[in-house]
């Protein structure tokens, strides 16, 4: 039996899990910053893979402010 972990997902799965469009993520792989394999022109990934990317990936927009201590 497969684990969840080893599930693989298409690009367009992917991009939907993390909220970016398709090109985005082929964009990502192509980098080597999310790991991929590309089979002809389709690119696949592992369910692990992303999920260590999500892990790993910066928070966007503006940092949040944090209050200065008071004393």
């Amino acid at each position: 039996m497969a684990r969840k972990e080893d599930r693989l997902m298409i690009s367009e799965e992917v991009a939907e899990l993390l909220g970016v469009n398709d090109s985005r993520v082929r964009q990502l792989a192509r980098a080597g910053t999310l790991k991929g394999t590309k089979i002809g022109r389709d690119w696949t990934f592992k369910l692990a893979d992303v999920k260590a990317y999500l892990a790993r990936r910066r928070p966007r927009g503006r940092p949040r402010k944090v209050p200065k201590a008071q004393g």
